[in-house]
């Protein structure tokens, strides 16, 4: 048996994993339900979702099989995880990396493999979306293209669950002096934990992820700057007695 290698980013590939906190996390429709397409889509009576950590594998989602996980060292998916391409293995039995494998040897018994790579956007190939049968065989072009769209689409939730946890924990930032913000009666400002102000959005959005446009709303415009709110009333005005005109003129015709 060939011992998977380890990836020469390894260890930015580990930190990509660790920041969607997902190993060891409960079932989830979205991951079994790609699982299920997955297994149904291959016609296969196994399909995994798992995660390359330190040394083992762990299944997000599985179709077909009871055990959490394995060791890394047995993984075939440690060795899908070196290139961006599907690992497509149509007989265990026949491959010299896998034969004396014990998850070939033994339960599963596994004969057909065929993985497709987890990538996300920094290129971190973080695990795979792999499918397994007992009996070997390939898989079809268009078995392929759509294990491919479903890899994206599990990367796609990964991506969105790292982004909602980012957010919870910019929210949560807020709270370092007990859920209260200190802000001026007067000007508005905040003050952070070093004791200096600085405006409310700056505040924010060295906190959190949040963005601001600004604008004038209609009490400061009428407070701040009359001159201008006078000047856009005569001109409603005119535009109005404009249109009054016209509607006149063609009563007349």
């Amino acid at each position: 048996m060939k011992t998977p290698e380890i990836p020469v980013n390894e260890a930015e590939r580990l930190k990509a994993l660790s920041e969607y906190r997902i190993l060891g996390t409960k079932p989830e429709q979205n991951y079994d339900d790609i699982t299920k397409i997955a297994s149904l889509t291959c016609d296969t009576p196994i399909a995994l979702l798992s995660l390359v950590d330190t040394n083992r594998q762990w299944f997000k989602s599985k179709v077909g099989i009871d055990v959490e996980e394995t060791v890394r060292d047995w993984s075939f998916c440690a060795h899908a995880i070196h290139s961006p391409e599907p690992l497509i293995i149509e007989d265990a039995l026949q491959d010299e990396r896998f034969v004396d494998n014990p998850l070939v040897q033994g339960e599963p018994q596994i004969r057909l493999y065929a993985g497709f790579p987890l990538q996300n956007d920094q290129n971190h190939r973080i695990g795979t979306l792999c499918v397994i049968d007992r009996k070997p065989h390939g898989l079809t072009d268009v078995q392929c293209k759509i294990m491919e769209s479903l890899a994206r689409q599990a990367v796609s939730f990964l991506e969105l669950r790292k982004r909602s946890i980012k957010l919870i924990e910019s929210f949560c930032s807020l709270t370092e002096a007990g859920g209260i913000i200190s802000t001026c009666s007067y000007c508005r400002k905040a003050k952070d934990t070093n004791g200096h102000w600085m405006h409310l959005d700056k505040y924010l959005s060295s906190r959190t992820n949040l963005n601001f446009s600004h604008g004038i709303c209609d009490t400061c415009i009428e407070e701040h700057f009359p001159d201008v709110l006078q000047a856009w009333r005569a001109e409603d005005q005119a535009n109005t007695k404009g249109i009054a005109s016209n509607r006149s003129n063609y009563s007349c015709g």
